[in-house]
């Protein structure tokens, strides 16, 4: 079954494209039936995940709550996997920023497109924890990069990081466990360059797909291996083909809750203030609901057959002096400064 359709803003100057004008067709029903019940703004908030996640059921917890405080005047549309869009998140961007979809989540990888400052959020071995990624994204680093997206056209959150995890190899064939075990292999990486850049610093071949393309990848013999957060292995169904997963926590990973900004400073401001409250309030319920999550799913993926491995983090982090630096000038010196006060000195 197809979707339901894309719900647009409710604005008399929305720019028009033949995509959106298409679009708004189809959704002339839904849209009908919003202003029937009296709202004034009806958006659609898109991310890439499954229904049966943490992120899916936050984000519709939380816009539920926000129709129920405004009284109905500002309703939204939570569409999981992107609404099946055949260019995934990266398709969902252009269409934030254009306008066509007032909210969205992305993690920073993707959103380096746009500010390179965002990729930081996933340089490896950064974060220790998601708990640190989680407090120097709440903090003054992740103030700087809501400051860097703003003149793009993007609002950024500022309790807006839900959480992913902590990202792990799952490979098909054998475990990789060190990094001269990654040479010549085909790995499944997200789009966004640095992520691309530490595996081939290990010596492995990055293939990107969007997230609901990765189990067929791996069941064709595209990749040979993925990384991602447990949650994702369980979400997409990627045990299907995993038998090892090395626990590397090579990167953290989150999705960062975004606003079209011109859309968003349209809106009056005590609905603002309402959304950004159940914003903080939904992203700490998520948080904690995705780390149990997690937590739990060894024992669950150990009963799927799945072996277990654990690495030396410190051999990886030798082959990456050569990926600090670039990116140390890619993000700046200020970047680069209040992100090591938040997690220690990195290269």
């Amino acid at each position: 079954m197809s979707p339901p359709p894309l719900l647009l803003p409710i604005m008399t100057d929305t720019s028009w494209t033949r995509r959106s004008f298409l679009t708004a067709a189809v959704a002339a029903p839904a849209i009908i039936a919003s202003r029937a019940r009296a709202a004034d703004f009806s958006f659609a908030q898109y991310h890439n995940q499954a229904v049966d996640t943490p992120l899916h059921r936050n984000l519709v917890a939380m816009w539920d709550a926000i129709a129920r405080e405004t009284k109905g005047r500002l309703v939204a549309r939570v569409y999981a996997e992107n609404n099946g869009i055949p260019g995934g998140d990266q398709d969902a961007l252009k269409m934030l920023l254009s306008g066509e979809i007032a909210f969205f989540t992305l993690m920073g990888g993707i959103l380096g497109q746009v500010s390179p400052i965002a990729e930081a959020q996933q340089l490896p071995f950064a974060f220790s924890s998601a708990a640190q990624a989680h407090k120097t994204m709440d903090g003054r680093f992740g103030r700087l990069i809501a400051t860097s997206l703003e003149d793009k056209g993007i609002h950024l959150f500022p309790v807006g990081s839900f959480d992913n995890g902590m990202r792990q190899v799952a490979s098909i064939e054998r475990a990789l466990v060190k990094p001269e075990d990654f040479a010549g292999i085909r790995m499944r990486v997200p789009p966004g360059q640095v992520i691309a850049d530490t595996f081939r610093a290990f010596g492995a071949n990055p293939v990107t797909t969007t997230a609901n393309q990765i189990l067929e990848a791996m069941q064709s013999g595209r990749v040979d291996a993925q990384e991602n957060p447990l949650a994702v292995i369980e979400g997409f169904k990627l045990y299907q083909v995993t038998k090892h997963i090395s626990m590397t926590n090579h990167i953290w990973s989150g999705f960062n809750l975004m606003a079209h900004r011109p859309t968003w400073t349209r809106l009056p401001e005590d609905l603002r203030n309402i959304v950004t409250r159940n914003a903080t309030l939904y992203v700490q319920r998520q948080r904690a609901e995705q780390q149990a999550f997690n937590d739990g799913l060894k024992s669950t993926l150990t009963a799927r057959g799945i072996t277990f491995h654990d690495v030396d983090q410190a051999a990886f982090r030798r082959r990456l002096s050569g990926l600090y630096a670039n990116w140390k000038e890619k993000i700046g010196p200020r970047g680069w400064s209040l992100l090591e006060a938040e997690v220690g000195k990195l290269g």
